[in-house]
């Protein structure tokens, strides 16, 4: 006598045979399922379009050193993680499954991974930020409305070696709309595919540096939040290759100049108010919400290791350049790491804070995953915030630096019980190593050395 399968399964496995047939009617050949590795690179196994429900329900096999890899993919090892033994089933999330406008016959999903007999992957960054979503539930009862400033340089043509000059399509001033005029289809052509695929872009501008553009994105939880950087990441980057340049998204481009920022942007809701308005603590926040913020400042040391992963981040964060170099926080302070951004008169619901540190070479899982470890630990042991700073710091000289480089950071994440104990062991662990090695693969290398070993990895 055959065995009947469950109501819940029966209706998943609906769901992905009705998923796959949709990408077949929308002329979809192929499926990109990514996660994002420590090192902060996006990898991927495709399977084709017909395979899709499959690959739902029995997942997709992956080695789990992939969590060990350097940015030059290289390998080190770990207490828990490393080696050539071992597999993964890499599970798409359908919910998330987009089909890409500028990659035609192409969709892509994120995936969470699993081990072989079904439990979860201790060392999956997409579940340990979806793992703090729910603690923060549990725990606070409130949810976290987040989103990610995506920063990249582009060139024409392909990134070249150290010491090459790069050509850059544009020769406008910073934020000037020459540089809009110069790249008007292409830049068209990004807002056109992001819309394409449901995502609501909030503004695009021309940045700093020469080449470098930005785009905000509406917020979303923890997870959709990290989903969504990878999703406008890969949009440009397409759109790019499809106008002849290469994108690039690394802390640094060019040594000296001012680099790419993964800026992460937040706000604590309860029963649909805001927390960072409306309360009492300082420029209207409530004091819950500066309970959270405190523990973010806290740790933002050891938040640095996640944020600011790779030696290239370190060229990025200097002072008097908005990167948030100094720990401390303000209102509307470019130069502080922790910026604060009040509710406007009239406006309500706009409130919220800015973690500036933090670059694109993040995991953007860890990013939220880990920030929100840190601000739970500030509401379980609340304190106020310190007085806000204002100004330049590097012209001031009141406030401390955070670490300058990633070793130092690295001490303050081993030494951060905060973070290990969100983290879990295998996946602290193989942070760290991976932090440890990097460090070591550019000893007593250059700025110009490291940048050009590292601008084509992201």
């Amino acid at each position: 006598m055959g065995t009947s399968r469950n109501a819940p399964q029966e209706e998943s496995e609906d769901g992905a045979r009705g998923a796959a047939a949709g990408l077949a009617a929308a002329g979809v050949h192929g499926t990109a399922l990514t996660w994002v590795d420590n090192a902060g690179i996006t990898r991927v196994k495709a399977v084709p379009a017909g395979r899709l429900a499959e690959a739902a329900e029995r997942g997709v096999g992956m080695s789990p050193v992939f969590d060990v890899y350097l940015v030059d993919d290289s390998a080190t090892t770990s207490p828990h993680i490393g080696g050539p033994d071992g597999d993964l089933r890499l599970r798409p999330d359908l919910d998330r499954l987009t089909v890409l406008a500028a990659q035609p016959g192409w969709a892509w999903a994120p995936v969470n991974r699993y081990e072989q007999d079904g439990t979860p992957y201790a060392a999956c960054q997409r579940q340990f930020a979806a793992r703090m979503a729910g603690r923060a539930r549990d725990e606070q009862g409130i949810e976290l409305r987040m989103g990610f400033e995506t920063e990249w340089t582009v060139v024409r043509g392909r990134l070249p070696q150290a010491g090459a000059e790069l050509d850059y399509p544009v020769t406008g001033p910073a934020y000037g709309m020459t540089r809009v005029v110069e790249l008007s289809d292409y830049l068209r052509d990004i807002l056109e595919a992001l819309a394409a695929q449901g995502v609501e872009v909030l503004q695009i501008h021309p940045e700093y540096s020469p080449g470098q553009f930005e785009l905000s994105v509406a917020p979303s939880g923890p997870v959709g939040a990290a989903d969504l950087a990878v999703l406008v990441r890969e949009t440009v980057r397409a759109v790019s290759v499809r106008h002849g340049l290469t994108a690039s998204f690394a802390p640094v481009v060019e040594p000296g100049g001012v680099g790419n920022g993964g800026h992460l942007h937040l706000s604590l809701w309860r029963d649909g108010r805001n927390l960072c308005e409306g309360g009492e603590g300082p420029f209207g926040m409530t004091r819950e919400a500066e309970a959270f913020l405190a523990g973010v400042l806290r740790e933002l040391p050891a938040l640095l290791a996640i944020g600011a992963p790779t030696p290239a981040s370190y060229l990025r964060l200097r002072p008097s350049r908005w990167a948030g170099a100094y720990h401390c926080w303000g209102l509307e302070a470019r130069e502080t790491a922790l910026r604060f951004v009040a509710a406007a008169p009239g406006v309500s619901g706009a409130a919220n804070a800015e973690v500036k540190c933090m670059d694109a070479a993040a995991n953007p899982y860890l990013v939220t995953g880990a920030v929100l470890a840190a601000g739970l630990a500030g509401m379980a042991d609340p304190a106020p915030l310190p007085p806000p700073a204002s100004g330049d710091p590097a012209l001031t000289g009141t406030q401390r630096r955070l670490p300058t480089s990633l070793p130092v950071a690295l001490g303050r994440f081993e030494r951060s019980a905060v973070l290990r104990e969100a983290l879990g062991e295998p996946l602290f662990g193989a942070v760290a190593a991976v932090r440890r090695a990097e460090s070591e693969l550019f000893e007593g290398a250059t700025p110009l050395e490291i940048a050009a070993a590292t601008r084509g990895r992201y």
